[in-house]
């Protein structure tokens, strides 16, 4: 009798295993999440973010920005679209997104836009990884198969937000580890920062380049940023973009850029100073088709960090405030 007792809790035991298992299965991202679901919810996100884009061309840099914003804080889950409240301290208020980080409307359009065929379905945060994918092919850059099944926040952390987004001033080491302590080799930070192939800088974040005379950066080109950034801080929010040569083309320049020594800001210089990332950037520089998939590919590796799947989270109505 007491083997048969054993044998009945050894059962029992496998039989709890299995169910664990299975709902850890149930509970990963899956390309095919709202297929059922919501159909349209892609094609929906995808006319509204290309329709943002088309009147802004910028915005497709600041949708990608504040999707790498999102998931270096809380892992991805829109944390970052939060507005403050009684309960809310909006991520939005840390240094590196202050006055800067662009888009939350254009999350919020496409968000009504598919709540209208499928309320309470699909996250905020899974429409914020989709538009950072639309908005990289909307100005020629790479496509990537995103990973759904992401749930909602019900809180922000801006001082997690201060203390894990990446600074302009970063040396590469502080680079390197920042983007470890998130699962990201440093291959990915190189691609990642890719990005900046598009997009604009204030004037605040490059001025002491520009007028230190620094080694780093060539004579002519930090003259030429020069006459949008004065010395003063009346042009702090002046803006300049980070790829003078096809500023709002998706593409290898940066790279290019980096090698001759015309990075707008330190954190992308420090790419190519004599570090380990310097045969990276210089890979990238000869290889279009190398930087394209290694970006995509990162970018996906990016959409796993820690999200809130299964029952964890919710599904917010309106991305700005938790239900």
């Amino acid at each position: 009798m007491a083997s048969q007792s054993h044998e009945c809790v050894f059962v029992a035991f496998i039989f709890m295993l299995l169910l664990l298992f299975s709902a850890t299965c149930k509970a990963q991202l899956s390309s095919s999440f709202y297929d059922t679901a919501c159909p349209n919810a892609l094609t929906t996100i995808r006319t509204s973010i290309r329709t943002a884009i088309s009147r802004e061309r910028r915005m497709a840099a600041s949708l990608i920005r504040l999707h790498f914003h999102d998931c270096f804080v809380q892992g991805c889950d829109a944390s970052i679209l939060l507005n403050d409240s009684s309960t809310i301290n909006s991520e939005m208020d840390a240094v590196g997104n202050r006055d800067s980080a662009r888009g939350h409307n254009i999350v919020d359009a496409a968000k009504s836009e598919v709540e209208k065929i499928c309320p309470g379905v699909v996250s905020c945060a899974d429409i914020l990884a989709v538009a950072a994918r639309d908005a990289s092919v909307a100005v020629g850059g790479p496509s990537w198969t995103v990973k759904l099944g992401r749930r909602d926040s019900t809180t922000a952390n801006v001082d997690q937000a201060n203390s894990d987004l990446p600074s302009f001033r970063a040396s590469l080491g502080e680079l390197i580890s920042n983007f470890d302590r998130k699962g990201l080799s440093e291959r990915d930070m190189v691609a990642l920062s890719g990005s900046h192939s598009i997009g604009q800088a204030q004037c605040f974040t490059f001025r002491d380049r520009i007028y230190d005379n620094a080694s780093d950066i060539d004579a002519g080109f930090a003259s030429t940023r020069i006459r949008s950034c004065p010395t003063n801080t009346d042009g702090d929010a002046n803006l300049a973009p980070l790829d003078l040569v096809t500023p709002n083309q998706f593409d290898n320049n940066y790279f290019k850029n980096l090698m001759r020594k015309k990075g707008l800001l330190q954190s992308d210089q420090v790419l190519f100073t004599g570090g380990s990332t310097d045969s990276i950037v210089s890979e990238y520089s000869r290889s279009p088709t190398t930087f394209s998939s290694d970006f995509a590919s990162a970018m996906v590796k990016m959409g796993d960090i820690e999200p809130l799947t299964g029952t964890t989270g919710q599904i917010r109505r309106i991305c700005s405030a938790v239900n």
